[in-house]
């Protein structure tokens, strides 16, 4: 049996319990693809994020328990965490290759900058039934990218919004992000997730390539910041920058530890 290095990072947060956690799994070497998807099953937490340094580059791959996706936040923040505050990298801009291309990390004072490409959805021409059936209050307008997106009159309105996964799980898309203007911020969201065991998922930073585009162009305004409104919720500093958008926010260590595979 061979012993790997794993942590537990609770991201877009400054506390322990808050924000969203991630699993974080540095490598030498790849391993088999069903055998990180196993391990993110095992885990069981939204996401599992694997690196592995190829000099100067890191290359990271994100799974959730049931699939591997293309672009993730929080564990990209989580990982990058790992890499400042653990392995002790000296330099304070982290390269990342991934299948959405690269991604950028800096770290600037107490937080951890992400640069990821933008994702400005486009108005839904057609709404399936199941999305305007799961909620129990029904959004001005619907919009279109990577996942759905859901715009509500204000931030009660997302406050008090109940998921129904019978009606949800008929639509297919990787995630629903719903988002109104917020009370102490400038727009807040919630992200649900059909046909997986994420139901709500607690803070979404690639979510947020979808949100600052729309909220950018709804507020005239470059720089945001933004909540998300789950029972750990999260806070994040948003920058429009072009085709790109800056991510930024915290994270605390929770637990390090390993896992054991045969050789």
């Amino acid at each position: 049996m061979k012993a790997y290095p794993i942590y537990q990072v609770d991201a877009f947060t400054d506390k322990l319990f808050g924000g969203n956690p991630a699993a974080v799994c540095p490598l030498e070497a790849w391993l088999p693809t069903y055998i990180m998807q196993q391990l993110a099953m095992e885990n069981n937490l939204s996401e599992t994020a694997f690196f592995v340094q190829k000099e100067d580059v890191f290359e990271i791959r994100w799974f959730t328990p049931e699939t591997e996706i293309d672009l993730a936040g929080h564990p990209t923040l989580a990982t990058a965490f790992v890499i400042f505050n653990v392995l002790k990298m000296a330099s304070d801009t982290i390269y990342f290759e991934s299948k959405s291309g690269t991604l950028i990390v800096e770290k600037k004072d107490d937080l951890l900058v992400m640069n990821f490409p933008s994702r400005m959805p486009v108005k839904a021409e057609q709404i399936p039934a199941g999305l305007l059936n799961g909620f129990n209050v029904a959004p001005m307008e619907v919009w279109k990218s990577r996942d759905y997106l859901l715009i509500y009159p204000n931030e009660a309105d997302i406050l008090a919004l109940i998921p129904n996964f019978s009606q949800l799980n008929t639509v297919e898309t990787l995630g629903i992000i719903v988002s109104a203007p917020g009370k102490q911020c400038d727009f807040v969201s919630r992200f649900f997730v059909p046909n997986s065991v994420i139901g709500e998922d607690p803070v979404t930073g690639s979510a947020h390539a979808t949100l600052i585009p729309y909220w950018h162009h709804k507020l005239n305004k470059n720089k945001m910041t933004a909540q998300q409104l789950s029972k750990r919720g999260g806070k994040l500093w948003c920058e429009m920058n072009h085709d790109r958008v800056s991510i930024a926010g915290k994270a605390v260590i929770y637990m390090k530890g390993e896992y054991y595979l045969s050789a």
